[in-house]
Order: C-alpha cells, then sequence, then structure tokens
C-alpha cells in the first residue's frame, strides 16, 4: 500500500450530522429556512436530492407530501431528520454553500491566507466520509471571525454563525479535537465528479 493510502486510511472522521453538537438551534432553523427558500439558486441535482430527502424523512401534519408544505413548515419539521441522517445534512450544507458562494470566496482567501490546507472551492465535499475531528486551537472560531471582519470590512452583512460555518464546510472540519496547527492532519483529496 502506497504511503498516501495508508495515511488516508488512518483518517477519522466524524459523520456529517456530527455538526449539531456545534450549530445553536436558530441558526440551524436560519440554513434549513435559507436552503429550502433558496432552491432558485441550487442545480436541479441539489433540488432533486433535496426533495427526496423531505419526502422519506420529514414528516408534516396535514401534508401527505411535505414537499407541499411551506418553507418555513418544512424547516422546522426538517430539524429532526436534520439531527440523524448525514446524507441530509452534507446535501444541506452543500446546499447552502452554494446560495453563500461569495461568502464561500472571502473564507477561502481567509482560509488560504492563514495556510490551511483547503480543498479547492469547486471540489465536491460530499464525496467525502464527513468532517476531519482536528482544529487548530489557535485559530478558533471567534479570531476567525475577527479576522474577517478585519480583513474584509465592506462585507459586514454576514452573520458570526454564517462566517463560522462557512469555515466548517470549506475546511472539512469541526473543532472536536483542539490542536496545535502543526499537527492539524491534512484532509485527503477528494475525487473528482
Amino acid at each position: 500500500m502506497a504511503d498516501s493510502d495508508q495515511k488516508k486510511s488512518k483518517i477519522a472522521f466524524l459523520p456529517w450530522h456530527a455538526i449539531n453538537a456545534f450549530m445553536l438551534e436558530d441558526f440551524k432553523l436560519e440554513v434549513l429556512k435559507d436552503v429550502l427558500s433558496g432552491y432558485d439558486s441550487l442545480s436541479s441535482d441539489q433540488r432533486r436530492t433535496l426533495n427526496s430527502h423531505i419526502k422519506r424523512g420529514v414528516k408534516i401534519p396535514g401534508f401527505r407530501n411535505s414537499i407541499a408544505a411551506p418553507v418555513s413548515l418544512k424547516a422546522k419539521n426538517a430539524g429532526e431528520y436534520f439531527e440523524k441522517n448525514a446524507d441530509f445534512v452534507v446535501s444541506v450544507l452543500d446546499a447552502w454553500f452554494t446560495i453563500y458562494q461569495p461568502l464561500g470566496a472571502l473564507v477561502f482567501d481567509l482560509l488560504t491566507g492563514k495556510n490551511w490546507q483547503v480543498l479547492p472551492l469547486e471540489a465536491n465535499r460530499k464525496k467525502l466520509p464527513g468532517f476531519l475531528p482536528q482544529w487548530p486551537q489557535e485559530e478558533q472560531f471567534n479570531y476567525l471571525v475577527e479576522e474577517f471582519r478585519n480583513q474584509f470590512p465592506d462585507q459586514q452583512d454576514y452573520s458570526d454563525n454564517q462566517i463560522s460555518l462557512m469555515c466548517v464546510w470549506l475546511s472539512g472540519r469541526l473543532p472536536y479535537e483542539l490542536v496545535e496547527k502543526s499537527l492539524v492532519e491534512e484532509a485527503p483529496p477528494s475525487e473528482e465528479d
């Protein structure tokens, strides 16, 4: 087995739905509303995947077909499914990233400027098995948000939570284990579509 194959096999990932331990309920609802009301910004594949998940996993009283429910009801009732289904989580996060691509470009510049090893913006992060559990202790969310605000003073419309979530999505990491930056494992390269 080649060295890179051995390294890949040793890297541990947290399942996508582990993000729930790091998201406030109000922000999770906001993300779900953004995605479910932002269908016009999504590809047909993204819409189809989300609709399939909602139809299969989100039960809304009074609606035989959950897709027909108003966005606010879908978002509210999708929270429980979001907590349990890793495939739904990664589909929601991928759609959220599509909607917030301008923020993604800024956060990408921020992270790469701080020498984070991140996949290119166009990489398909859904192909990864989940989140890497290590996060540099020197660069926690408060620090990254402050750096974002300093580096992009004309971009104050984004909330701290949005900036933090974009850092999580682009880095493919959750702050489950805080380590020195030099000890952070690199993400394996994603496979191309």
